[in-house]
């Protein structure tokens, strides 16, 4: 697994400096200076999502539960761990459940607190980027970016289907029987906490109101992003409304959303953006700079998001988990346990 995301990544480098050679390096380093210190302003902007996140999260969890503080904090390490290491943007979820449960918040609702955190985000990032495919549609270059947009959407779309059939799988009797039968056979002991998952993921739906409100908070928070969009191409030199920042905002995730398997989506995202871009008339290195100006706050973000994980875990950032990898073994542990493999 560490091999093959080591492989992606390099194609995804490899990718992204043909486009960036290409299109004109010196024109696309220029573009991206002429920003100067306004990219504080942008991660400014991204924390500020991440902070709205924590209102999110919080919702799900029944009380007594920890303060907004530690949400906000253990929010900031999901982000950054998926954002800068090779997880496939999930294994910081692993781990904010695991710290979750360090807050007196029992394995089962820390799990089922995540997940539906997780297919509250993905289901109203789906709403996003139909509202994006719309505003495209005005566009004359619509047609080339379909594939890569359907592709997009279908990656998200099961989201949907898991918001209504998590909860409905779980009630039913034989998953009880098959995961006994499961366990007997192969000695997965923590399949046994099965109905730990599936009371957290009740208590949590049954308070519709925590979810409605968890759902309002992400589609708040994509549109948020949109001003990361819209304050880039301003100091660009490239103003544009809010409809065209809204439509590169929501389909450039989903672009992004179709790299899933290279880490960061590096390569893709840059090439989804000269797409979108020029859909709008802007040119291709101001694309490829605007994708830049975007991955910056991943890194003025994620590095102290970063040493806040290790901190909460008694260690440093020089003192990584061998296996910082959601793997099968990972994710059974978290779904199950609420725990990961360090």
């Amino acid at each position: 697994m560490k091999t093959a995301a080591g492989l992606s990544l390099i194609l995804g480098l490899m990718l992204f400096a043909g486009l960036t050679l290409y299109e004109g390096a010196g024109e696309v380093a220029a573009a991206f200076a002429s920003v100067g210190f306004g990219v504080l302003w942008i991660a400014l902007i991204r924390l500020a999502q991440t902070g709205l996140s924590a209102f999110a999260w919080e919702a799900l969890v029944p009380r007594p539960r920890p303060s907004l503080w530690i949400f906000c904090k253990l929010r900031w390490v999901r982000e950054s761990i998926n954002t800068l290491l090779p997880v496939a943007q999930v294994g910081g979820d692993v781990f904010g459940a695991q710290l979750l449960r360090k807050f007196k918040v029992g394995g089962g609702v820390a799990g089922a607190s995540v997940l539906v955190d997780l297919l509250a985000q993905t289901a109203t990032q789906v709403v996003f980027t139909l509202i994006g495919v719309i505003l495209l549609l005005r566009s004359d270059m619509a047609g080339d970016l379909s594939s890569t947009v359907v592709f997009g959407v279908m990656v998200m779309a099961p989201a949907l289907a898991g918001f209504w059939l998590a909860p409905r799988l779980l009630a039913m009797g034989w998953i009880d029987r098959l995961a006994a039968g499961v366990e007997k056979r192969t000695g997965w002991g923590s399949l046994a906490a099965l109905p730990a998952l599936r009371a957290g993921l009740d208590g949590i739906l049954r308070h519709r109101s925590g979810v409605a409100v968890a759902l309002a908070w992400h589609m708040f928070i994509w549109f948020v992003g949109v001003l990361e969009t819209w304050l880039a191409l301003r100091m660009l030199g490239h103003p544009s409304s809010i409809a065209v920042s809204v439509s590169i905002e929501s389909l450039g995730h989903a672009v992004k959303a179709a790299g899933v398997l290279i880490p960061g989506a590096w390569g893709v995202q840059e090439g989804g953006y000269i797409a979108l871009c020029a859909a709008f008339g802007i040119a291709s290195p101001t694309a490829i700079a605007l994708s830049l100006v975007k991955r910056i706050p991943d890194f003025l973000c994620g590095i102290p998001g970063l040493w806040v994980w290790r901190r909460m875990e008694g260690k440093t950032l020089l003192t990584f988990p061998k296996r910082t990898r959601a793997g099968i073994g990972g994710w059974r542990r978290f779904f199950f346990n609420g725990s990961a493999a360090t």
